[in-house]
């Protein structure tokens, strides 16, 4: 290994300081991506997909829960791939092992949903097995994911609902998974972003002052105000945030 120089803690803080400029420059372009992403243009969704649960046969807006957003990850572990039936793929498994406690999306109005192929009784045997009872997931029975990009290989998808009515908002697949699995990176792709004040999002878009929502996994209540003295230590956090 040809491995970078020695060098002093002044010189070395020098160096970080040069490479968080640019790292900063990356992040506000990933916020105006962000921006723009939420004012792509929505596909109405017409049909009637039909999903197996684990109480039975639920549609496309049953995934919802009753939020507005939901995102659902296509992830193979049925029949013919390799690992089955002890194992989902290897790759969907790394993305399972890295989502996120999934009451933070709740908590934003998004559900997060896998779906795959695989039997309601096999998938009920890989959750426990993996570590995976707090994601849930249904099985396929239609041409769900066919129609929505993800025939093969993986992709995830977004879908916004108004009522009754179900909308596609966005979609990534190959590297863009990459990336999924932290709670601030699924609400980037969301329609309503992370709902914060401070992001770029078209007029009317519901957002609330900026960290006040966040809390324990096993503490969100529905309305709530937030903790005063969260509310100090956030006001702190998002000063040093701006800078």
């Amino acid at each position: 290994m040809h491995t970078p120089s020695v060098v002093s803690s002044q010189e070395w803080e020098a160096a970080r300081q040069q490479l968080l400029l640019k790292e900063k420059e990356q992040t506000r372009a990933r916020d105006a991506l962000a921006a723009e992403r939420r004012r792509m243009p929505w596909m109405a969704v017409k049909a009637d997909y039909a999903f197996e649960g684990p109480s039975g046969k639920v549609s496309l807006l049953d995934l919802f829960e009753g939020r507005r957003q939901l995102i659902v990850y296509r992830a193979f572990f049925e029949p013919g791939v390799f690992g089955w039936p002890d194992h989902a793929c290897r790759g969907c498994s790394m993305v399972a092992d890295q989502v996120a406690h999934v009451s933070h999306l709740n908590a934003r109005d998004t559900t997060l949903v896998f779906v795959s192929r695989a039997p309601q009784a096999d998938i009920a045997r890989l959750k426990a097995r993996m570590g995976w009872e707090e994601i849930p997931w249904f099985t396929v029975t239609d041409s769900f994911d066919a129609d929505f990009g993800v025939g093969e290989w993986h992709g995830t998808n977004v879908f916004y609902r108004d009522g009754d009515r179900v909308f596609r908002t966005y979609f990534i697949n190959n590297r863009g998974d990459e990336q999924m699995g932290g709670t601030w990176n699924y609400l980037d792709i969301t329609p309503l972003g992370r709902q914060e004040v401070w992001e770029d999002s078209p007029k009317g878009y519901p957002q609330t002052p900026t960290y006040k929502w966040w809390n324990w996994h096993d503490s969100y209540v529905a309305d709530a105000a937030p903790d005063k003295k969260w509310v100090e230590v956030s006001d702190v956090g998002e000063a040093a945030f701006r800078k």
